[in-house]
């Protein structure tokens, strides 16, 4: 096996957060060539629900998305058994309800228009010095990137750390052939999880559960949410459910030498946050500033900030997680303070102006005094 090519960036891993690595390395001027053993277009189980930032940053990625292949999303609607509150997001800002199947399309046009090579159906089998080494030849590269998922081989082979699984929850995802009623992505509480309703298409939804059950399927979590599930009655399913497991997961480093983690591979946080793969995109766009002036130690101390707002809101979120009772204090909450609620999404969202500390205290006071 002789090396036979090399390149500036080699990036592990061809999911949303790889290509998005890739796409922002080439605008900055530097050959890339990606690798993933599966081939496109990629799905996996998620809620398909794109914040505006996430928007925003696929924008700048050069990435277009046809008219007809996603829905905007106006804002978020949370559910109880006795109600909803609905805020729409900050600015006119718009989100996207988009197959992830569509999505993975979408980059990788963008990645053949920029003349990015990429290996499909090829593994990346370990990683040594500025060699990388796959199942029928080497690449020698400057900049290696580990965008293979939270079971990151490369984190292994770069001797990174192996972040540890807190609260481990299970997600099913399916879609379902109907037009949609609604342009917020719908978030319906109960004891057992919450169920994600996100339009995707003219005539799709897309239904996703999260729970702490891993025998919790769409179907049967449906008879906790009978009007969702009268909704659903007569439409059918065109999809297969799809399964994963979320958390939070935090390293201590994500980079050592010339190795440098990317997406769920450099942490993750709880699909409950919606912020998946909007924080991989951001994070990508950040990690091809670093390699382009050969500074992966300010690309730690960023990633650090990048994810600290996803995080807070992950365990905001998660505080309501099997606890009905402060789901509906919440949802009353929201009721009575419409306002709150908006600047809470807003701040959700990353909107500049949301006020951290006020929106937290207020939000604390109201459920106290609720």
């Amino acid at each position: 096996m002789n090396t036979t090519t090399s390149t500036d960036v080699f990036v592990a891993g061809g999911g949303p957060a790889g290509l998005a690595a890739a796409i922002a390395a080439r605008q900055r001027g530097l050959s890339v060539i990606v690798a993933d053993a599966a081939h496109p277009p990629i799905d996996k189980a998620c809620g398909e629900g794109l914040l505006p930032d996430a928007v925003r940053t696929l924008g700048d990625l050069g990435v277009e998305i046809g008219a007809g292949d996603a829905r905007p999303l106006r804002g978020i609607r949370f559910l109880t058994a006795t109600g909803a509150a609905a805020a729409i997001f900050p600015d006119e800002a718009f989100g996207l309800g988009i197959r992830r199947t569509v999505l993975h399309r979408a980059m990788t046009n963008r990645i053949e228009n920029l003349g990015i090579q990429c290996l499909w159906g090829t593994s990346v089998r370990g990683i040594e010095g500025n060699e990388v080494t796959l199942q029928d030849r080497k690449i020698r590269a400057h900049w290696i990137v580990g965008a293979d998922g939270a079971s990151s081989r490369v984190r292994q082979w770069a001797g990174l750390d192996h972040p540890r699984l807190r609260t481990k929850r299970y997600a099913f995802r399916q879609h379902y052939q109907m037009a949609p009623w609604t342009d917020h992505v719908e978030v319906y509480w109960s004891s057992a999880g919450q169920i994600y309703v996100t339009p995707v298409g003219d005539g799709e939804v897309g239904v996703a559960l999260i729970s702490r059950t891993p025998q919790l399927r769409v179907e049967s979590a449906l008879e906790l949410f009978p009007e969702l599930a009268a909704r659903l009655a007569q439409a059918n399913v065109i999809s297969r459910e799809r399964g994963a497991t979320t958390g939070m997961r935090k390293l201590r480093s994500i980079w050592a030498g010339n190795v440098a983690l990317v997406g769920d591979a450099s942490g993750t946080v709880d699909a409950i946050s919606g912020e998946g793969i909007g924080l991989g995109f951001r994070q990508a766009a950040l990690l091809a500033d670093c390699l382009h002036d050969g500074d992966l130690a300010s690309y730690q101390s960023w990633h650090v900030r990048l994810s600290r707002r996803p995080r807070w809101m992950g365990h905001m979120l998660l505080a309501l997680d099997g606890r009905p009772r402060l789901q509906e204090r919440t949802l009353r909450v929201f009721q009575k303070s419409p306002d709150l609620f908006a600047k809470l999404l807003a701040l959700h969202v990353g909107t500049p102006t949301a006020d951290f500390a006020r929106n937290t205290l207020s939000l604390g006071w109201s459920l106290l005094t609720t």
